[in-house]
């Protein structure tokens, strides 16, 4: 069993920037894929960028592409999202998730709790 807890969170204006942090504890494993999904408001979970633990492989939903970046820091058990450029859209809860990969949620059965982000225009 892989604990994750997100953080970093905030309430920002369009065009700002955020960086979520996903502290990962427990049963760890480089065969594990880190993902982060949001979910906003009345809208399903979607997914929105993966790293592997191992060879650092990363996918991105296309709405992020050049605006976020995952990145990982093995020696802290750490996995973040640099949000750049947000737009109100971005708003949503954004959850740290620990799987065996790809898109949908079913892949992963570790979540965090989440953490709020907030885009106003």
């Amino acid at each position: 069993q892989v604990q994750l807890v997100e953080s970093g969170g905030a309430s920002v204006q369009a065009g700002g920037s955020l960086t979520l942090s996903c502290a990962a504890s427990g049963r760890t494993f480089s065969s594990y894929v880190m993902a982060w999904f949001r979910q906003a408001p009345g809208k399903e979970r979607e997914f929105v960028a993966a790293i592997s633990w191992g060879n650092g492989r990363i996918s991105y939903r296309d709405s992020v592409k050049g605006r976020f970046t995952v990145s990982r820091d093995n020696a802290k058990n750490t996995v973040y999202l640099q949000m750049n450029s947000l737009k109100p859209k971005d708003t949503a809860v954004y959850y740290c998730a620990a799987g065996s990969g790809g898109i949908g949620e079913g892949d992963y059965d570790n979540w965090g709790q989440g953490t709020q982000v907030t885009v106003s225009s």
